[in-house]
């Protein structure tokens, strides 16, 4: 993958795939196998963490989907784009800012920036 809306299309699929196969071939098609992800709740390294990290967050916002909300801004080996998650009618629980770090056409690092949360929801 080149193009870096593509990669960050990729990475947002692999949050809402259900399927465990299918998630985890979108997951090494956007991440190297070292990469890392860090947020304020959540943090995972290689392809398994991130697996896992994921299927967390599904399982404790079931029937919610991810949607990227920006554009992805690139320069270098760095990125950026919003986000939220939402429930398939009703607002975005969640907004967030993601800054990424880029090896060989992939993501090597996530870290993730909350912008809105749900009242009472703990950093």
């Amino acid at each position: 993958m080149s193009d870096v809306t593509d990669l960050i299309d990729c990475y947002i699929s692999a949050w809402n795939e259900g399927d465990a196969e299918r998630r985890q071939k979108l997951i090494a098609r956007a991440w190297t196998p070292d990469a890392c992800y860090v947020d304020p709740m959540l943090e995972s390294e290689g392809h398994a963490g991130i697996d896992g990290m994921i299927r967390s967050v599904q399982a404790r916002f079931p029937e919610h989907r991810f949607r990227r909300t920006s554009e992805v801004e690139a320069h270098h080996d760095r990125l950026r784009f919003t986000w939220e998650l939402a429930p398939a009618s009703g607002p975005a629980m969640v907004k967030g800012t993601d800054i990424g770090i880029l090896a060989d056409g992939r993501l090597q690092a996530m870290i993730g920036f909350f912008d809105q949360l749900p009242p009472g929801a703990g950093q």
